[in-house]
């Protein structure tokens, strides 16, 4: 069993019920994110289900340079604070660099360490002091058993709220498998471990200026995952993702959610 992990005014980890971490891929305006943050609290209140809300304020890993980023940070975060205050939700989003951390902290539950930058130690070390939960994305590079050193540099920093999340692992070019073994490798931490469930299925680069991505398999992922136990599941929905302007490939839209969260409930309360 994991240690819990207080994210505003739920938890996660121990025993508790599978939380849920969704949004769109990135802000596209303070309209769409506050509709969409509307729609999900709708569906999870409905549904009995945690949910933290999830959307970046910049995505700074795109594969071109003309892709859309997001609003950055001081415009993103005031954004999600609106979210924050009006619907009760706790927030979490991505940071780069240690410059971002103070702003960030002020507004987000959560704070979030990118795959590819979960092994900076002085991002790492500066997060924790924080005082904020940390969500770090397992690298596609890293085995799961290495995720217990990246837990180990946060706690060793002063904090221990830490979630841990598998996103798939490289697989050859422009492709991603999930390794079911990891998760309870990673909940041997004892930290609460979160499937990235779209991201996974995401196909990297592989539209050649902008990654694709295979959402129909999102479903077999998360309930395989789901069954091994974890604290939480992770997903980009989007209320259209064919006109999405990030990771629409691999992003599930509103109207699918509840059919699927309604599997993974059931699936939860079994293993649970």
């Amino acid at each position: 069993m994991t240690r819990e992990v207080t994210v505003g005014n739920l938890k996660i980890g121990g025993n508790r019920p599978l939380v849920l971490i969704a949004g769109p891929c990135v802000i596209e305006s303070e309209e769409a994110t506050l509709r969409a943050a509307e729609r999900l609290m709708a569906i999870c209140n409905g549904m009995s289900t945690p949910l933290i809300f999830k959307a970046s304020y910049d995505k700074a890993n795109r594969t071109s340079i003309g892709a859309f980023r997001g609003p950055g940070m001081k415009e993103g975060l005031r954004i999600l604070a609106k979210v924050k205050s009006s619907l009760g939700l706790p927030v979490i989003s991505d940071i780069h660099s240690i410059e971002q951390i103070t702003p960030a902290a002020e507004v987000l539950d959560v704070l979030q360490i990118p795959a590819f930058l979960c092994r900076q130690t002085d991002l790492l070390i500066a997060a924790a002091k924080s005082g904020r939960v940390i969500n770090v994305k397992k690298g596609q590079f890293l085995a799961p058993w290495d995720m217990k050193n990246v837990a180990g540099k946060l706690a060793a920093s002063g904090n221990e709220d830490i979630i841990l999340t598998e996103r798939g692992v490289s697989f050859g070019y422009n492709n991603l498998v999930v390794d079911m073994r990891s998760f309870p490798v990673m909940r041997a931490s004892g930290y609460p471990v979160v499937f990235d469930a779209t991201h996974s299925v995401q196909l990297p680069g592989g539209q050649g200026e902008s990654s694709g991505g295979q959402r129909e398999f999102v479903e077999y992922l998360a309930r395989a995952a789901v069954a091994t136990g974890i604290d939480g599941i992770f997903m980009e929905v989007h209320e259209d993702p064919d006109k999405a302007l990030c990771d629409g490939p691999n992003s599930i839209p509103h109207n699918e959610l509840p059919a699927l969260l309604k599997t993974l409930k059931a699936l939860d309360a079994v293993v649970k």
